[in-house]
């Protein structure tokens, strides 16, 4: 079984290229629309989880060639998003921007700052972003997301925390949590060729289950996430393919389900019983 801890905390960002329908200019550009959200996890232990985002650059497949800056800024605008606020789907529209047509393949994201503020007095800790904020965070985007003119095209950015904020010292031990490391892990997918699986979690009573593992895997770990107060989950921005998902508790089993069909723009519903061991 897998065991959550203080420092085991799973979040994402999400940014939308995107739009409804095509307009009757097939030649001129397409529109960015950029939002942000974030997967559930387990809050049992954190008051707010804090993000501060200054500047996006997206760099267009074939432009890897020194030339000066061959990224284009999309956005610029510092922000303050506690991840806790978006979670199992909701989103936040940052900007919305006409970019030039061709296809992309990498994102410079530039965070300035993070923070995480715990319950019970615990304390709040300001993590310091070693590249982030001056270099900027280089994002490679699987595949690679095309934007055509009057189309739109939309791109995932997943943050993962649970690998991203490492927990300094041992909150079991007289000395406490001394901070937390900062190692950013993200991943870029293209949205227009992703899905989403969904669903809830229930013990052998049919009793929702808050805090739940959900993971899913295709050779390595995808994305993980942790069911909201009312056992529901969403892992969205999964690429098309087939996956294994996993659901766990603390005091109960693991089940999974092996060749779950992930489709472009759809969403799978994927629902486990837990048994209390």
């Amino acid at each position: 079984m897998k065991k959550m801890f203080l420092s085991v905390i799973a979040l994402s960002l999400i940014f939308f290229l995107s739009g409804c329908s095509k307009s009757s200019d097939s030649e001129g550009p397409g529109r960015l629309s950029i939002k942000v959200t974030d997967a559930p996890f387990s809050i049992e232990n954190i008051e707010s989880a804090w993000v501060t985002i200054n500047k996006i650059e997206i760099r267009r497949t074939g432009d890897g060639i020194p030339d000066g800056n061959p990224f284009m800024t999309i956005y610029e605008e510092p922000v303050s998003l506690n991840l806790l606020e978006l979670r199992n789907g909701v989103t936040e529209t940052l900007a919305e921007i006409e970019i030039p047509q061709g296809s992309y393949n990498l994102l410079r994201l530039y965070v300035d700052e993070a923070s995480l503020v715990l319950k019970d007095n615990e304390g709040s800790f300001n993590v310091k972003v070693p590249s982030g904020q001056a270099t900027g965070i280089k994002i490679f985007i699987r595949p690679e997301v095309k934007v055509e003119g009057g189309l739109t095209s939309e791109l995932l950015i997943d943050f993962d925390l649970s690998r991203s904020f490492i927990l300094r010292g041992n909150p079991e031990s007289p000395a406490g949590i001394d901070g937390f490391i900062f190692k950013p892990v993200i991943r870029a997918v293209n949205n227009t060729t992703a899905g989403r699986i969904e669903g809830k979690v229930t013990n052998t009573d049919e009793e929702m289950l808050p805090d739940a593992e959900i993971w899913i895997e295709q050779d390595s770990v995808i994305s993980t996430t942790y069911t909201d107060n009312s056992g529901q989950y969403v892992l969205p921005g999964i690429p098309a393919g087939s996956y294994s998902v996993f659901a766990t508790k603390e005091n109960h089993d693991t089940v999974s389900y092996s060749g779950i069909e992930i489709s472009e723009g759809n969403r799978t519903i994927c629902d486990f019983i837990l048994t209390e061991i």
